[in-house]
């Protein structure tokens, strides 16, 4: 995926030079989710006569950017409706967080948020991390994935001792889908059967599209639905050639390759109630590896309207 960004070229101190105040910061927020047009978040009226600027006035707590539509006699900002909303954290360091997420290839720690940003306590650095993973996570999607998809399953999120399901109880399985030269798509699953296991293929990859899976029994019976290929691991069989084909699963294990990277060395634990939102941050910046640091990060303001997240729920 593209996205076209002024900031093409940003890097972290230009970002911190050019943001240097909520301003700025509120201005390009501006910039990108109002792209088209000022649109009220209330009633959605993109009249302009009818969407006007109040000027800002701190003795009568009128602030920056805030705007009236005559149309539902509401006031609004730009952040109102997105995971921006109502925080006392300045929006300069929100666009200095989301960045951060956005560029670092194993993800960033809640602690080095909390350093870097000068945030007051973890569980505020924490919670902030948590509100853009949040705002990275896709929803829905208007197309299922198609061509060759590459689909596994593993185990993430704690360190596994002993052996064999015993070692595995702090780990939760993942099933992730990745169409060659296109998007990932991953699912945390608490328990793995052939039955859910194949709706949630059934649920994101096109019917008639190429896929290609390890020997794993919860694969079998996908064909004639899907054009199925397996390779065995078991008999030390990683690819095979057919024609100019080839079937492998080396894409999807490189994706989960550098998602456990990530929670081994970053996060070093990752819990089954936040894993999802961990799987949405190395979603997108897979998604959007194509892009510059600064389009990947206009693409995740651009995610961030419509999403809300509170204390109770992160």
């Amino acid at each position: 995926m593209k996205i076209k960004s002024p900031l093409k070229d940003l890097t972290l101190i230009q970002i911190i030079l050019r943001f240097d105040t909520d301003e700025k910061a509120r201005k390009h927020l501006e910039a990108v989710l109002w792209k088209g047009g000022i649109v009220c978040p209330h009633c959605k009226c993109n009249d302009k006569t009818k969407i006007a600027e109040r000027t800002a006035n701190p003795d009568k707590k009128i602030r920056a950017g805030l705007r009236f539509c005559s149309n539902c006699k509401s006031q609004f900002t730009v952040t109102v409706g997105t995971v921006f909303e109502d925080s006392k954290i300045p929006l300069r360091k929100w666009l200095i967080a989301l960045y951060m997420l956005c560029s670092s290839k194993k993800g960033i720690s809640s602690l080095q948020l909390q350093r870097i940003l000068e945030l007051g306590s973890y569980r505020t650095a924490l919670f902030m991390a948590h509100r853009i993973r949040h705002a990275l996570k896709d929803e829905s999607f208007s197309e299922k994935l198609d061509g060759t998809v590459e689909a596994d399953e593993t185990f993430v999120g704690g360190v596994s001792k002993g052996k064999g399901q015993a070692g595995r109880k702090s780990t939760i399985r993942v099933l992730a889908m990745v169409q060659r030269g296109g998007s990932v798509r991953s699912k945390a699953m608490p328990t793995i059967n052939g039955a859910n296991l194949k709706q949630a293929i059934r649920d994101n990859v096109k019917a008639g599209a190429h896929l290609h899976t390890d020997g794993s029994g919860g694969f079998m019976g996908l064909a004639p639905e899907y054009k199925h290929k397996f390779v065995t691991h078991g008999l030390g069989e990683f690819s095979r050639h057919e024609g100019e084909n080839v079937i492998t699963t080396a894409g999807v294990e490189s994706w989960f390759s550098l998602l456990k990277r990530g929670v081994m060395g970053t996060f070093h634990h990752v819990s089954a109630q936040h894993l999802p939102l961990y799987l949405a941050e190395f979603e997108h910046r897979h998604n959007f590896r194509k892009s510059s640091d600064g389009e990947r990060t206009d693409a995740g303001l651009l995610k961030a309207v419509g999403k809300r997240l509170i204390y109770k729920t992160a």
